[in-house]
């Protein structure tokens, strides 16, 4: 009886990890789509772009519920109602890039292809080698914390060169987190889909603006 409950605590492990990871990424590729049709929706109606502290909290508002309520049904009405409403601030920034520059639509491709490559990459990287990247964890705290204040300083005191250095620091925090959200999942770090469908996608969209940023920069055409 012994050998046999020591067997299948690994076994369920696996198997709890497993439905961990395979929910992760059903939910993820939902709220994607849905962030893209909300996108969509706010390019159509011409949504002017939302402004710095609705941006904030907006995000941080719906976060808050999402994690308070990750254990229940409602927090994947609140999954939804955050990508939903993060799309919503994308689709402005996007009209701003298919209308500034007149490679403007190869530019976004360039930024989605370049982005679902180093997801995908970076993923299967995780899954593969198994490793476990918690070691990441305080470093890439950290340095997003320094980027999101100097990129609140590169606004408010408008220094491009600047704003362009915390675009390149987000492409390697951003894929240093997708790293370490998926070893998470895969060593049991991380137990609830919904909370790693979020810090997954908030590394995606962040990962996302910053390649575009950059592409813009160096590849745009006005």
């Amino acid at each position: 009886m012994r050998s046999s409950t020591i067997i299948s605590r690994p076994e369920s492990s696996i198997l709890a990890t497993n439905k961990v990871l395979r929910n992760t990424y059903l939910l993820l590729s939902m709220t994607l789509l849905f962030s893209a049709a909300t996108a969509g929706l706010a390019m159509t109606l011409n949504l002017a772009p939302f402004g710095m502290l609705s941006t904030f909290i907006g995000f941080y508002g719906l976060l808050f519920l999402t994690t308070k309520y990750s254990n229940s049904a409602l927090g994947l009405l609140f999954v939804f109602a955050l990508t939903g409403f993060m799309g919503l601030t994308l689709g402005p920034i996007l009209s701003f890039y298919l209308h500034a520059f007149a490679n403007g639509h190869e530019l976004v491709i360039m930024a989605l292809g370049g982005t679902g490559a180093i997801f995908l990459g970076l993923s299967a990287y995780a899954l593969t080698s198994r490793k476990d990247f918690s070691y990441l964890g305080g470093f890439l705290m950290v340095g997003v914390l320094v980027a999101l204040l100097a990129g609140i300083g590169a606004m408010v005191f408008a220094i491009p060169a600047l704003s362009l250095a915390v675009s390149a620091m987000f492409i390697l925090l951003m894929s240093g987190m997708i790293l370490l959200q998926t070893s998470q999942i895969i060593n049991g770090g991380e137990r609830n889909y919904i909370l790693a469908t979020i810090s997954l996608y908030v590394s995606i969209y962040n990962l996302f603006l910053s390649l575009l940023q950059i592409l813009g920069v160096f590849n745009g055409r006005e």
